[in-house]
């Protein structure tokens, strides 16, 4: 799974992925700092199940456990700032959108503050929606112009054509189908205009690259009235307010042993002797950041991506049900991202194949109750799968 971090030149967007991740990345307040995508891994915040099953701790393997909060590994890119008409090759257009093209969903990074124009050039009163809007045709229009290009080779064919096409941008076949169903165009022998071809390229990113709005920068004057608005406007978004400035220093603050802070959490400790201007720092981004909105948003945007948009879930996999644990005695080792409606086949699966292959039951660990193969988990389920020997 990848999450895309997307947006207009200067909006923060890789200190944003900076703060997620804790990947060193060129920041500077300028267009197109960033040429080539950014990789990293940053992580979606689950409850861990250790603290409800009365056990004193787990053995995170593959991801980390830190006072009860799961943080589950996720794959991120930061690709290169969109401008308009980057889909005719603008700026760095072409590239951001193929960049993007294998993100399973995004998040979009727009300067709340106002203080940038739609190029990422420094300006007065600039309304961030209208990035959320250019944003969006821009990727329609990309859709849209490699549709036309191929068209040749799918035209009176069928949907299977038309995903074949689509595979490599990571839009399945049920989403291609969905989208053109709500489109009301034919399915079976596709022969479509321009203005079809836009429609079902727009419902086609809807469902395979959804998006929430990153509104960063709200600790400069003007963002508050700003996020208030997009709100007003845009009330079907998913927009979460964000300082993106603020996480990173609170997860490097916290990385140098200075505080004690879990990413996503309202507040901090101080655990080591801080200069004042450190304090004077840390002190503003808890009063103008964390009491007022809870968290920096930084990783509220993340799970909202994770949990929201893709509807994934938290599973537990274990081998010994009654210590909830694996072979090597490893409490509650692995956590397992699943789209929800995941059944215990489905686990066993991505677990290991001869699981799956030779599955007789699951265990739901915590009531030690038996499951069918089509038994449909729940977040935070831990789950023996039985199979044959």
């Amino acid at each position: 799974m990848l999450v895309g971090v997307v947006g207009k030149p200067n909006v923060g967007k890789s200190t944003f992925f900076s703060a997620a991740t804790l990947v060193d990345v060129p920041i500077a307040a300028y267009p197109f700092t960033t040429i080539e995508p950014n990789k990293g891994a940053t992580y979606a915040r689950a409850k861990c199940p250790h603290p409800e099953l009365g056990l004193p701790k787990c053995d995170a393997r593959n991801s980390r456990c830190e006072d009860g909060v799961r943080l589950i590994p996720v794959g991120m890119v930061d690709v290169a700032g969109l401008v308009p008409d980057a889909h005719l090759g603008k700026g760095l257009g072409n590239q951001f959108l193929g960049d993007l093209s294998t993100a399973d969903c995004l998040i979009q990074v727009v300067d709340a503050s106002g203080r940038t124009d739609a190029e990422g050039k420094q300006a007065e009163s600039y309304y961030p929606g209208n990035e959320i809007v250019f944003l969006e045709n821009e990727v329609d229009w990309w859709l849209q112009g490699i549709l036309k290009r191929g068209w040749s080779k799918i035209r009176g064919g069928g949907i299977e054509a038309l995903s074949g096409l689509l595979s490599g941008l990571r839009i399945s076949g049920k989403q291609a189908l969905a989208a053109a169903e709500k489109c009301g165009l034919p399915t079976e022998k596709i022969s479509w205009g321009d203005e079809d071809i836009l429609a079902f390229a727009r419902e086609a990113r809807k469902a395979s690259k959804p998006m929430v709005v990153a509104a960063n920068k709200m600790d400069v004057p003007g963002a508050e009235e700003n996020l208030a608005r997009m709100r007003r406007d845009f009330p079907e978004k998913l927009i979460v307010p964000c300082s993106a400035e603020s996480e990173l220093s609170l997860r490097k603050a916290n990385e140098k042993g200075l505080i004690r802070y879990v990413p996503g959490d309202p507040g901090f400790a101080a655990t080591g002797a801080l200069n004042s201007k450190q304090a004077e720092a840390l002190e503003f981004i808890r009063g103008r950041i964390l009491e007022r909105y809870g968290s920096t948003g930084v990783q509220e945007a993340v799970n909202t991506a994770v949990f929201g948009l893709l509807g994934l879930i938290a599973v537990y996999p274990v081998e010994d049900e009654h210590k909830f644990s694996d072979h090597f005695g490893r409490v509650l080792p692995d956590a397992i991202l699943l789209p929800r409606g995941s059944t215990a086949m489905d686990l066993a699966e991505r677990v290991h194949t001869d699981l799956a292959k030779h599955f007789l039951y699951g265990i739901n660990a915590k009531t030690k109750m038996r499951m069918a193969k089509a038994h449909v988990l729940e977040d935070r389920d831990v789950v023996k799968i039985v199979a044959a020997k």
